[in-house]
């Protein structure tokens, strides 16, 4: 029987991700288990691998392995919008799918912004193109949300259901890593980096509204901050240091 080569198997990958079989921006199964499947040494895998990355068909990050290679949404941070606005910019097909819809007594983040009383947690993954793009859970006052659905929310935003006028929002980002939970639901693997943004929004009297917490897969998302005057310092307004 002929050897498998590691040409073969860069043919192989070639031809799953030319299928829709391995898409844009999954993250492939590790060097050990593409060792496995095509009982080849990892040096082989490593090989084709790397090939396919000179066709920039494929591409690795320290923490993720290999991964469809995709250029990553930019996200612009000077204005207040969705999720889902972003995906239709950039030209990809927005999903949401909900995962949790339940009132309960807010978390502490949650009550040290909105207060003591009940809320609506909406925790779900959006996607795009089909693909897990982040993980989303919103807190909201459940006398903001009394009369909202799951429907309602599977297929609106907040912003869009709630019926008031927004005023703007402050939005935190940092860096992390994928928890069991959110690497099963982003399909990545756990520890591999995230973005965390915790995203507060307020009515046009000031008052906070929604509490929401954003988990990106650092491989998919970028943020932009557009500076357009040059002070003392080119560092973004509001950057800090994490205590």
């Amino acid at each position: 029987m002929r050897t498998i080569r590691y040409r073969d198997i860069a043919d192989d990958l070639r031809r799953r991700i030319a299928a829709g079989e391995l898409g844009a921006g999954r993250v492939l199964p590790s060097e050990s288990e593409l060792s496995g499947e095509y009982a080849v040494s990892r040096v082989t895998i490593r090989k084709a691998l790397e090939e396919l990355r000179r066709e920039r068909l494929v591409d690795s990050r320290q923490g993720f392995g290999w991964f469809v290679a995709v250029d990553p949404v930019s996200q612009t941070l000077g204005r207040l919008g969705t999720i889902e606005a972003q995906l239709a910019e950039s030209g990809a097909t927005p999903e949401r799918r909900i995962l949790d819809f339940e009132v309960e007594r807010p978390p502490p983040r949650a009550r040290q912004v909105l207060g003591e009383g009940p809320v609506l947690r909406v925790r779900r993954v959006n996607l795009a193109d089909g693909v897990p793009f982040a993980r989303v859970t919103v807190w909201c006052p459940e006398a903001l949300a009394a009369d909202l659905s799951v429907t309602d929310v599977a297929r609106a935003s907040f912003y869009d259901l709630l019926g008031i006028e927004l005023g703007g929002a402050t939005q935190t980002i940092g860096a992390g890593a994928a928890g069991a939970d959110d690497a099963a639901v982003l399909d990545v693997p756990v520890g591999s980096p995230v973005l965390v943004c915790e995203r507060v929004t307020r009515d046009a009297a000031g008052r906070p509204v929604l509490v929401s917490e954003h988990v990106f897969p650092a491989h998919l998302t970028e943020f932009v901050v557009d500076l357009p005057h040059v002070a003392g310092s080119i560092s973004p307004t509001g950057l800090r240091l994490v205590d």
